[in-house]
């Protein structure tokens, strides 16, 4: 049985608001969607060449897809902020990223799984 049109939207945001787990004491550095390319180019090679790995994110790495500057930006931000041990003040890169409660991978797992 299809579902109606107008269904599809409430359903999707049904999954997506069942699915992102709150962790206790888990917590991600991710880009904030408000930043300009330039400030996240910016810190994306502050991020690189400070300590976090960015080895992922090259054309042929696990994490190049996505290729958006948001997406790469929040990989880099957050691995250099795990490798701190999450410490204060390490999820900030001149006001572009932000600390998250909840795991941002789940997000393109529920979306993609949705649409396919």
């Amino acid at each position: 049985m299809a579902l109606p049109v107008l269904n599809l939207p409430l359903l999707f945001l049904s999954l997506l608001l069942t699915t992102f787990p709150v962790v206790q004491g888990a917590s991600w550095c991710v880009a904030r969607s408000d930043a300009s390319y330039k400030a996240l180019q910016t810190a994306l090679d502050y991020a690189c060449g400070s300590g976090a790995d960015c080895t992922p994110l090259q054309s042929d790495g696990l994490c190049f897809l996505p290729n958006t500057i948001q997406a790469h930006a929040s990989y880099a931000f957050n691995s250099y902020y795990q490798r701190r041990a999450m410490a204060p003040g390490s999820c900030d890169f001149a006001g572009t990223a932000t600390v998250a409660k909840t795991d941002p991978s789940l997000f393109f797992i529920t979306l993609f799984s949705f649409i396919f």
